[in-house]
């Protein structure tokens, strides 16, 4: 695996804490993309002879990002993720996607948030769907959208050079959870982890999606989901489970329209500092991740989604960025 490194001088070159000062976090942030874009753009598509991206990839709207987190019955620590993510001073907007359909958000909860300036949006839905985190909604004014669990609480600076690479590959959903496929038989596939190559040492395993439970992706991707053939969206909907699987699909397959041939879907961003919150939750509500059946479903989900495509667009790939802190 390919690791491009940063180092992060943040909290020692300026000694700032994050959500004390933004500033001095955009001001890092802004020269960690300097630093790190030469090294980026030469290593860029190893896999063929790529110059430019294409344009219509490339237009930005408007600067910084929307942040997407669905949530169901988990204020306390949803509260926990949005205050670490409003210290990232890229951050324009939160939609929060209320999918706890037999109650309304609560007057506690709205009045926690709303002593912050970032603009922050409750949109309520009608049924308890996975995919309703996956919708153009008219509220996102940036073409840069971190999509989030609401159980996963991310470092501010984590988010912060996330998103400069981000703006590297736009085209790419740039995340921090990676997972491939398994050809087991030809035609075949099973879902799996992938292991990780400590930082001093090149080696380790490829991945072929990089999961939108913590990523960065084009808004356009949203309404592409949108538009796929209704197989894909009844096989999430019947499942409840594999909408980060399809959106990988997605995009793999614009990717190989885009560009005449297979690029990989996703850029691995290895995170300093994160954290799954679900144990810490009052409601007790446990993520779908842990039922017995998951990782059966998610290979299910694999073997269908390529049936209805006709073929497997995932690609591999071994490039692994990373930051450190210099000690």
């Amino acid at each position: 695996m390919l690791l491009l490194m940063e180092t992060n001088i943040c909290l020692r070159g300026c000694n700032c804490r994050v959500g004390r000062n933004r500033a001095c976090l955009f001001f890092w942030s802004s020269l960690v993309l300097l630093v790190v874009v030469v090294t980026l753009k030469a290593l860029q598509y190893q896999q063929g002879d790529v110059t430019e991206i294409p344009r219509e990839l490339t237009d930005f709207k408007q600067e910084g990002f929307t942040l997407i987190i669905q949530t169901y019955k988990r204020d306390d620590i949803l509260l926990k993720v949005l205050e670490r993510c409003l210290a990232v001073p890229q951050l324009q907007k939160i939609i929060i996607v209320w999918n706890n359909v037999e109650e309304r958000p609560t007057q506690k909860l709205r009045e926690s948030l709303a002593h912050h300036s970032t603009a922050i949006v409750f949109l309520e839905q009608k049924i308890n769907s996975m995919q309703n985190r996956l919708q153009p909604f008219s509220e996102i004014h940036t073409d840069a959208v971190l999509m989030l669990d609401d159980d996963i609480l991310l470092s501010a600076s984590d988010i912060s050079f996330a998103f400069t690479i981000w703006k590297l590959y736009p085209d790419q959903i740039v995340g921090f959870v990676p997972r491939k496929h398994v050809e087991t038989s030809p035609g075949v596939y099973n879902y799996d982890g992938i292991g990780l190559p400590d930082s001093k040492k090149v080696g380790g395993d490829k991945y072929s999606m990089v999961l939108i439970s913590a990523a960065f992706f084009h808004c356009r991707y949203l309404q592409l989901y949108k538009d796929q053939p209704k197989a894909l969206h009844s096989l999430v909907d019947d499942t409840h489970n594999c909408d980060d699987i399809a959106m990988n699909f997605v995009v793999a397959l614009h990717l190989h329209k885009v560009w005449a041939g297979a690029r990989p879907a996703g850029v691995f961003v290895k995170p300093v500092d994160m954290v799954n919150l679900e144990k810490q939750a009052d409601s007790g509500f446990k993520g779908l991740w842990q039922r017995p059946e998951h990782f059966k479903q998610r290979s299910y989900c694999l073997n269908q989604l390529t049936k209805i495509y006709g073929f497997m667009p995932l690609q591999f790939s071994d490039i692994m960025v990373m930051r450190f802190r210099k000690s």
